[in-house]
């Protein structure tokens, strides 16, 4: 019986060197990254790479625990540039 597991990643855009933009895509369970031209793009190569890690190191599926989706949330955080305090 195959089990299901579910992997955390968050997907940042960057730019490169020659100012182009790429969206890095870290897992942050096995704490691997990979990369694309799009969002889906590296999705799909983060796919790829966590598949290729857990084949070299299959011991690390001990380590997931994951059965469910993981819980996340995004904050805001806002700087009042008069007080020069974040809050």
């Amino acid at each position: 019986m195959a089990r299901k597991y579910f992997l955390d990643i968050v997907i940042n855009k960057e730019k490169l060197s020659n100012g182009e933009p790429v969206y890095v895509a870290h897992c942050t369970t096995l704490g691997i990254a990979s990369q694309g031209k799009d969002t889906e793009e590296s999705i799909k190569n983060i796919k790829e790479a966590i598949n290729l890690y857990l084949e070299e190191l299959p011991d690390k599926y001990d380590e997931l625990g994951l059965q469910e989706p993981p819980m996340f949330s995004i904050i805001e955080v806002i700087k009042d540039e008069t007080a020069s305090v974040v809050r």
